[in-house]
């Protein structure tokens, strides 16, 4: 190639995020070259004051800039309910449904035994422990509609009833293999109403 190496650098380093392949990563790095000065400066600014001021929430592990959060925060919440998500991205997705007012957990990834990624990869622990106080009486499983999600959900399932604590699965409305963090707000708040216990 003969781009500059700085270019190369940067190519590289873009193609690492999620969902960007070399085509859109070399598209994304020429556009910021084109930028002005003031406009980079305002994009590397605001990368830096988000990295910076968000912090995960050390009750739910959603992302915020309080610990703990404004959801965690907020005391009209159903405590009794809590919405089990993969992300934080899945979390605001279904944060938007009007129907549903308990609270939330992030587990931070899905089970995934081919990429090694297992129970003690992601929040369960954590999960267990705010289960064991007592005041969650329905756990929704809201992970994908995937097989990593289904497999996570399948898990959760499991170690959750023991503990006396209704364990539900987001209804229809989801589409198989899709991720919630795409899906509308009608079609996140069908699938709550329509959950079934497991």
């Amino acid at each position: 190639m003969n781009r500059p190496q700085a270019v190369e650098k940067m190519i590289e380093v873009i193609k690492k995020l999620p969902g960007v392949g070399p085509k859109m990563a070399e598209r994304l790095c020429y556009h910021i070259l084109k930028l002005s000065d003031t406009e980079a400066n305002y994009l590397l600014d605001s990368i830096q004051k988000a990295r910076q001021k968000v912090k995960v929430c050390s009750i739910c592990y959603n992302l915020s800039e309080s610990d703990p959060c404004p959801i965690c925060s907020d005391i009209s919440k159903n405590k009794e309910i809590l919405c089990v998500v993969e992300t934080p991205q899945d979390l605001i997705a279904v944060s938007k449904v009007k129907d549903f007012n308990g609270l939330y957990f992030v587990l931070g990834g899905a089970l995934s035994p081919l990429d090694a990624i297992g129970p003690k990869d992601i929040r369960i622990d954590k999960l267990l422990e705010r289960l064991k106080t007592g005041e969650v009486k329905e756990v929704i499983l809201a992970t994908d509609m995937d097989s990593k999600g289904e497999t996570t959900a399948v898990y959760l399932a499991q170690i959750i009833k023991p503990l006396g604590i209704k364990v539900s699965r987001l209804g229809y409305g989801m589409p198989v293999g899709g991720d919630i963090e795409y899906a509308d707000e009608i079609t996140i708040s069908r699938a709550i109403a329509g959950r079934k216990e497991m």
